[in-house]
């Protein structure tokens, strides 16, 4: 019955609903068993699961509580329900934060030391996994420090302590690379932040999207952002055309796609202008044999900047996305950009959309391919 649940929960989405029930019952069969500890345990997990899920935050984490009575120190194998998984979710899940957030994450941190302590030498492909969720967990207990607890005197002193940690048990991982790019952000080291970030997607720039290097979709949400934070912006618009290649669905990807654009666009726009004001005198004639292609290239960045925005305003709307603050600065971009370029340049630069939008080698592909065919 609990195998039932789980296939029906990975088919994927809208088969949780019907998940549920077969999992509550597996789990009040489990519950009267004599070994009701370890039977329940996957029950209570794959439970609280479904109740993610489904949105329900809450009901999720009183399931998880349950697992924790039964397994307080997560010494019941992983394989049975137990281990540091629930500990992970309830930091997540916390409602108070702060310093109940990071004494979850360090119950299952701790969990994750001893296993991988446990292992040995040569541990293999589940012990690069454990690496990975405790370079997670501590990554997590980072960002508490920097958000709920930074006004605390040992905040920075914790961060560079469990960066480190990090660092060192999981030297082969994205996301340690990337909190450490967070933290010198705030600390306003930014070639620092930069040259972390560049390590971080060098990582799994070049491997397939299925690649367990490659981070989760949210993970590269926050990329983008901090990418943009320190003005590598080609590099951010490289990781959101990606993830709309993934996941056309996204709101958060398209508003950041146009974000990015928009301020490549501006970059363009100074550097235009201020050529353009050097170009007085004897130079003018050479800076207006540039002034063409550069026009177009700004149009071409306003307009693609202006269709992302509009796609992930569509977007809003049709999910019923709940992000107001997301969805007013998309809107002021788009004013912005009516007012730059008005509705000139849409028929003009379809081909250099397509480029922006990262399809433009796919399509130039296809083109060379219809072209031998009628020949």
């Amino acid at each position: 019955m609990l195998a039932e649940a789980e296939s029906l929960l990975r088919e994927g989405r809208g088969r949780a609903e019907d998940a549920l029930p077969v999992a509550l019952r597996a789990l009040r069969r489990a519950a009267g068993r004599d070994d009701a500890a370890t039977t329940t345990l996957p029950a209570l997990g794959l439970v609280a699961e479904i109740y993610l899920e489904l949105g329900d935050a809450t009901a999720a984490r009183e399931y998880f509580l349950q697992a924790v009575s039964l397994d307080p120190e997560g010494r019941v194998p992983e394989t049975l329900g137990g281990g540091a998984e629930k500990f992970l979710w309830l930091a997540q899940l916390s409602e108070e934060g702060g310093q109940d957030s990071v004494e979850w994450f360090e119950r299952g941190a701790a969990v994750l030391r001893r296993e991988i302590g446990a292992l040995g030498e040569g541990e293999g492909e589940g012990g690069e996994e454990k690496r990975k969720k405790l370079a997670g967990a501590l990554c997590g207990m980072v960002e508490v420090y920097m958000t709920d607890l930074s006004w605390e005197p040992s905040a920075e002193a914790k961060c560079e302590s469990l960066i480190s940690e990090a660092l060192l048990v999981a030297p082969r991982c994205a996301e340690p690379l990337q909190t450490l790019a967070s933290v010198r952000i705030s600390q306003t080291r930014i070639p620092e932040a930069r040259k972390a970030l560049g390590d971080s997607m060098g990582i799994w720039r070049d491997l397939e999207p299925e690649d367990a290097a490659v981070p989760d979709f949210p993970t590269r949400i926050s990329l983008a952002r901090l990418l943009m934070e320190v003005e590598m912006e080609e590099e951010a618009l490289g990781v959101v055309e990606r993830l709309v290649q993934e996941d056309d669905g996204s709101v958060e990807a398209w508003y950041l796609g146009g974000w990015c654009l928009y301020l490549l666009g501006m970059k363009q726009r100074k550097k235009h202008d201020e050529r353009n004001g050097a170009a007085e005198g004897d130079a003018m004639e050479d800076a207006n044999g540039c002034d063409e292609d550069e026009e177009d290239l700004l149009t071409q960045t306003m307009v693609s900047s202006r269709e992302w925005l509009r796609q992930s305003l569509k977007l809003y709307e049709l999910v019923e996305y709940e992000d107001e603050r997301l969805k007013d600065h998309a809107m002021e971009l788009v004013e912005e950009l009516d007012a730059i370029i008005g509705e000139r340049g849409e028929d003009e630069v379809d081909e250099g959309e397509e480029e922006w939008n990262g399809f433009g080698e796919e399509s130039e592909k296809e083109q060379e391919d219809e072209e031998m065919d009628e020949g």
